[in-house]
């Protein structure tokens, strides 16, 4: 289900930092994703993922295709729940998707960021890590036991589910030069998306 983003929600974002002058996405651009999925214990739950208004369609049914397959899930919040701390919501295994990261933790441009831009998603980051070359190591540090690419429940495998899914909707899956098993986005720099589904 896609709604505006609350005026409630938006507000906690622009509080704890997502949202400032000059990040490139509004809440007139941005969207609550309301998603179903299956959690590390097997029971149905419902998160939330903010995306930008152009990829609600294909987030939508990339997820719808992941419940399909029972891959599981640990916990989908968005990132104000963690006070705007990218760092924080990945050691809670957090899936998330919109976040203009504070100075301290941009990976990008903010204009140019996919996630900044809300076209861009991390899934499961602790058995997904990325390798931060700012301290070199495994981040969030609990993942470095996930480094190498073996299956197993959470695991994003080239080839696999989770690939497939947002593959086959022209996704690009850890866009950076080093390893960032968490995330897919839709390009960098982060420009409008042109839905596969509607030509």
């Amino acid at each position: 289900m896609t709604k505006e983003v609350t005026v409630e929600q938006w507000q906690r974002m622009v509080e704890s930092g997502m949202w400032r002058k000059g990040c490139p996405a509004t809440r007139a651009t941005l969207r609550r994703v309301e998603i179903n999925y299956w959690d590390f214990e097997g029971a149905i739950k419902r998160g939330v993922l903010v995306v930008n208004e152009d990829i609600t369609a294909s987030i939508s049914r990339i997820f719808t295709k992941l419940f399909d397959a029972k891959f599981p899930i640990d916990r989908m919040q968005g990132v104000e729940a963690y006070d705007g701390d990218n760092n924080a919501s990945l050691s809670a295994n957090n899936t998330a998707a919109y976040n203009c990261r504070r100075p301290n933790q941009i990976n990008a441009p903010v204009e140019e960021s996919p996630h900044a831009n809300g076209r861009a998603v991390d899934i499961n980051p602790v058995q997904n890590p990325w390798q931060d070359l700012r301290c070199k190591c495994w981040s969030p540090a609990a993942g470095a036991k996930y480094a190498e690419r073996v299956p197993g429940k959470g695991v994003i495998v080239k080839g696999g589910v989770v690939w497939r899914a947002f593959i086959d909707e022209g996704w690009v899956w850890q866009n950076i030069k080093v390893p960032d098993y968490m995330h897919f986005d839709t390009g960098y720099p982060s420009a409008p998306f042109t839905d596969p589904a509607s030509g």
